[in-house]
């Protein structure tokens, strides 16, 4: 018996070279598939808690549209029927900005949300490309990863705000307080903000946005004999309605910005994460192919070893 036990480890040693390549390879393919599992795992939970949190952000903003393009739409036609009345905070078209312009760009502070933070940088980068005056102006960011891209592009970022994934009214508050007394004080020429509109659930856009001065949309060409004109009757007066309906809109107008980048930013996650889980179930897929052929590989050389020996002994 011990002589057939040793006869067989002889022919087992003149295959050995290649019966310890799927046996390796086995191995290897086994732990890829484990890897490629617990990634799918994680992968899987991000996405759910993407898109828990996409749908507390789409209500959010989708709650605060109707009051602010109200508002907006209130002060438009307010600043279109002064008349002679004109307010600092208003672009009248006589103005002169004399202060350096700023830009204010929202990013994200994590990763993992595809396209999202390239869209929102290429188009803040396109507008410096186009506007020397906003590249030669102040830029401050919302978001960690745009701090990182500024400083490898070599822009320097004045400032970081930190709003996170739950933005509160009292927080953008204080931000545009911030740009508005900036801005009156002269030290500010003209405050835009790049960020990533929310239209819908499939579609987002980079848009830039003048925040200040507030500036009503321009008049469709053939309205002006559309209709009789409107004329207002103020109480209080002018001066006064503006000067309390203006901050409140640009600062509605900045906390509907923010809500509109953080469903974003939650949408492109939710997709990414997704896709990555896809993506992570196929390539599972392919691996256990990948490794029952490799497995059937090495079962058929074991039999041939054991046919060998059977065949030397004899």
């Amino acid at each position: 018996m011990a002589l057939n036990c040793r006869s067989l480890s002889e022919a087992r040693g003149r295959v050995g070279a290649y019966a310890c390549l799927p046996m390796g390879k086995t191995r290897e393919i086994k732990k890829r598939i484990k890897a490629v599992g617990n990634i799918r795992r994680i992968t899987k939970t991000m996405q759910m808690i993407a898109t828990s949190k996409f749908a507390r952000a789409q209500q959010a903003a989708t709650a605060s549209k109707p009051y602010t393009q109200t508002l907006f739409d209130l002060v438009s036609e307010l600043a279109a029927g002064l008349g002679e009345v004109t307010h600092p905070l208003l672009d009248s078209g006589s103005r002169k900005a004399t202060g350096k312009d700023l830009t204010l760009v929202l990013t994200s502070d994590r990763g993992l949300c595809g396209p999202y933070n390239g869209s929102v940088l290429r188009t803040a980068m396109q507008f410096f490309r186009t506007n020397p005056s906003a590249k030669g102006g102040l830029v401050e960011v919302a978001g960690k990863k745009g701090v990182g891209f500024f400083k490898f592009a070599g822009i320097n970022v004045s400032k970081l705000h930190t709003i996170g994934d739950k933005p509160t009214y009292a927080g953008v508050q204080a931000i545009a307080e911030d740009l508005i007394a900036r801005f009156r004080s002269g030290e500010l020429g003209t405050v835009r903000v790049v960020y990533m509109k929310y239209l819908s659930a499939g579609r987002q856009s980079p848009t830039v946005m003048q925040l200040l001065p507030f500036q009503p949309p321009a008049k469709k060409p053939g309205s002006e004999g559309s209709g009789p004109a409107q004329v207002f009757e103020f109480s209080p007066d002018a001066a006064t309605l503006l000067g309390e309906l203006l901050p409140a809109a640009v600062k509605a107008l900045l906390f509907q910005a923010v809500n509109d980048a953080i469903v974003s930013e939650h949408v492109a996650r939710m997709v990414a994460m997704k896709s990555a889980t896809d993506n992570a179930g196929k390539m599972g897929k392919r691996l256990t192919r990948s490794y029952n052929r490799a497995r059937q590989a090495q079962i058929t050389t074991e039999l041939t070893e054991i046919i060998s020996g059977a065949a030397a002994l004899s």
